[in-house]
C-alpha cells in the first residue's frame, strides 16, 4: 500500500504536461474510476478516486480544458475498494455531463457508451500513451513490494479497457498482460524490468529508482541466501562421506588383520588419522608424498580386498559399519 501511495503522490504532482496528453489522462481516470449515469434522463459523469489531491486536479482539469465546473464530495466505498478507512472523492459533472462526454470521447456520435478508451487516445502520440497509463493508475492501480509476487496492477472496468490498455503499454515497449480475477477484469505488469519501465513511462521516475533498488537488494541477498545453503549442503554431505569413509577404513582393516599388505594399511591409517582431510590433502601427509589418485586407489583395494574376505568368512562387510543414514 505504501508503494502504490507513493506512486499516486508523484503521479499527481506532475505539472504542465501538453494539452493532448493531459486529455489523455483525465479522460482515463473518468472511464477508470467511475464513467457515465443517468440522472433524472440527462447524462452525468462522474469518477470517485482516492485522493481529495486527486479529485481537485480532475476537478480543476475538466474547468481548464473543458470550461466545466464539477462537484467534489466526499463519499463512503467499500473498504476493499478503498483500501483503507474507506474515505474517497467524487468528482461529479451533472448538467454538461452529455456534452462532456461526447467531447471526451466516452460517448459516441450515436449517444453510446464506449465501452474501451476513445480510439483516437490509444493511437496518440508515446507521451499520450504514458498519459493513459497515468490517468489509469492514479484511478484504480497498486504497486507490490519486489519479490516473487511482484506485480504492477490496474483494475479495469471492462474487458475492452483492459485490453485497451494492453495495447498503450506494448507500444511503448512493456509487456502486459491482461486477466480476469474473480470475474473482474485488470491488467498486470510483472516482470520487474517491465514494472520500472512502466513506472518510469507514467513520469514515476522517483518511485521507480527507489523499487529498482529494492528489487536488486532482494536478489543479492536472495543470491547470498542461495549461496550459503548450497555451501552448507556440500559441507554436510562432505562430512557425511568422511565419516562413511572411515567407518568402513575401520571395518576393513578389522576384517584383514595381519593380512593388509603395508602400503594399504598406511593409507587407510592416514584415512583415520585426518578423517576431515580431502584425498590431496591426505596424498601430502604421507610420506613419501602421494597423489590423490593414488591414496584414493589404494584405499578403494583396501576395502574390496576387505568384502571379498567377509564374503569368503559369511561376515559382514564393510559397508555393514556405514551408520545409518550416511552415505559413502
Amino acid at each position: 500500500m505504501a508503494l502504490t501511495t507513493d506512486v499516486k503522490a508523484e503521479l499527481v504532482s506532475i505539472r504542465n504536461a501538453p494539452p493532448t496528453v493531459r486529455v489523455a489522462e483525465v479522460t482515463t481516470i473518468l472511464r477508470f474510476a467511475g464513467g457515465l449515469h443517468s440522472i433524472a434522463g440527462r447524462v452525468a459523469v462522474e469518477a470517485e478516486v482516492d485522493a481529495e489531491l486527486l479529485a481537485r486536479r480532475v476537478s480543476r482539469d475538466l474547468a481548464e480544458i473543458y470550461g466545466v465546473r464539477p462537484e467534489i464530495a466526499q463519499v463512503k466505498a467499500s473498504t476493499a475498494q478503498s483500501g483503507g478507512d474507506g474515505a474517497r472523492w467524487a468528482v461529479r459533472v451533472i448538467g454538461p455531463g452529455e456534452t462532456l462526454a461526447r467531447q471526451t470521447g466516452l460517448l459516441d456520435a450515436r449517444r453510446r457508451p464506449v465501452r474501451g478508451l476513445p480510439n483516437r487516445l490509444t493511437t496518440g502520440s508515446p507521451e499520450e500513451l504514458a498519459g493513459i497509463w497515468r490517468g489509469a493508475f492514479l484511478a484504480a492501480g497498486s504497486l507490490s513490494e519486489p519479490g516473487r509476487s511482484a506485480m504492477l496492477e490496474v483494475a479495469c472496468p471492462t474487458g475492452e479497457a483492459a485490453m485497451a490498455l494492453v495495447g498503450a503499454a506494448h507500444r511503448l515497449g512493456v509487456t502486459a498482460k491482461a486477466r480476469e480475477v474473480r470475474g473482474l477484469p485488470r491488467v498486470v505488469v510483472r516482470e520487474g524490468e517491465a514494472i520500472r519501465a512502466i513506472l518510469a513511462a507514467m513520469g514515476a521516475r522517483r518511485t521507480a529508482a527507489a523499487w529498482e533498488e529494492m528489487r536488486q537488494r532482494r536478489e543479492v541477498r536472495a543470491g547470498v541466501n542461495r549461496l550459503v545453503n548450497f555451501d552448507d549442503a556440500n559441507l554436510r554431505r562432505s562430512a557425511q562421506a568422511a565419516v562413511a569413509a572411515c567407518a568402513r577404513v575401520e571395518r576393513a582393516l578389522e576384517i584383514l588383520g595381519d593380512d593388509v599388505p603395508d602400503h594399504l594399511r598406511t593409507a587407510g591409517n592416514l584415512r583415520l588419522a585426518h578423517r576431515d582431510a580431502s584425498l590431496d590433502e591426505l596424498g601430502h601427509h604421507a610420506d613419501p608424498p602421494l597423489t590423490k589418485d593414488a591414496v584414493a586407489g589404494r584405499i578403494r583395494r583396501l576395502l574390496a580386498m576387505a568384502d571379498k574376505r567377509a564374503q569368503q568368512d559369511g561376515i559382514p562387510g564393510t559397508e555393514a559399519a556405514v551408520p545409518a543414514g550416511l552415505e559413502d
